[in-house]
């Protein structure tokens, strides 16, 4: 169990130092993120994109020859470069810098270069709420917009081999809907269904899975009672299967702004792990995206 994004750091520095392959890092955040990961001694980087603007931005915030640069002025191409890397085994966790997130995916992507296995790529966050006991992960609020039954299989595979290699084995697995009855209107309730069933067919390898259920019964168990529902997973429940990716949007968004809760979020399903926080996330979101990936890489 994760308390707080100081608890993956040190689980990361036990496990040792890993590299990090930045596309565009020309971008001060992304910077000051790749400084205090070395900081903390958890990750080394490659830097990929325009030299001439990522020397001054690293001269200011105190980089020096800890890092690594190579010189590909222009984004795309330097996104290219950085995925090869990855690809290459010279560094085992790829991250977004200051481009587009559909020109990095496509770099992710290109036939050439591709990190991508035969699985769906999908948004794993991780969110520390205060006063709760534990981080808790959300999947799939960032990638895929509308899945259907067999992509959120797949979606549930990418999250629990994930939690698997951060030490959650047997996850406690909410898949989430309005309604605690499956109801032929209301089809994300069949989903929920249908993925219990496969859980029981072991077609889904591993964890405590319960749906449909609603967000109040899964994290209150005095509101399991009071609806007299039998849950092994409420108050306890690691991680959330949201029903599309504006339910998990909007979920997100309400922990962030009205929970003050600190979100990373990493993307799933490719070769390596890979880190696309907004261009607008602080260093500080961007270093917690980081060694989340580093944790699973």
């Amino acid at each position: 169990m994760y308390k707080n994004y100081s608890d993956i750091i040190e689980k990361v520095k036990e496990r040792g130092v890993v590299t990090v392959s930045v596309a565009a890092a020309q971008d001060r955040d992304v910077l000051e993120a790749v400084k205090m990961a070395h900081e903390l001694g958890i990750a080394k980087a490659i830097l990929v994109g325009d030299e001439k603007k990522i020397k001054p931005l690293a001269k200011e915030i105190g980089l020096g020859k800890e890092i690594s640069i190579i010189d590909v002025p222009k984004k795309k191409e330097a996104a290219l470069k950085a995925v090869s890397l990855v690809r290459e085994g010279q560094a085992q966790v790829l991250m977004k810098g200051i481009i587009n997130s559909s020109d990095f995916l496509q770099a992710v992507l290109n036939p050439e270069v591709s990190l991508k296995k035969e699985r769906l790529l999908s948004h794993l966050a991780a969110f520390e709420i205060p006063q709760e006991k534990k981080i808790i992960f959300h999947t799939d609020g960032g990638m895929v917009i509308s899945p259907n039954l067999e992509e959120k299989k797949e979606i549930l595979f990418n999250a629990i081999e994930a939690l698997q290699k951060m030490g959650i084995d047997n996850p406690k697995i909410a898949v989430l809907t309005a309604n605690e009855k499956v109801n032929p209107k209301m089809p994300a309730t069949l989903d929920a269904k249908a993925l219990v069933e496969m859980r029981k067919k072991e077609e889904i390898p591993t964890g405590i899975i319960e749906g449909p259920i609603t967000m109040d019964v899964a994290v209150n168990p005095a509101a399991a009672k009071h609806k007299g529902i039998e849950s092994k997973i409420t108050g306890e429940a690691d991680l959330f299967l949201v029903p599309d990716i504006e339910a998990g949007n909007l979920i997100g968004k309400t922990l962030i702004y009205y929970g003050h809760a600190k979100m990373a979020g990493i993307i799933l399903g490719a070769t390596h792990p890979i880190v696309m926080t907004s261009r607008a996330e602080t260093a500080e979101g961007k270093l917690n995206s980081l060694a989340l990936a580093c944790l699973v890489s």
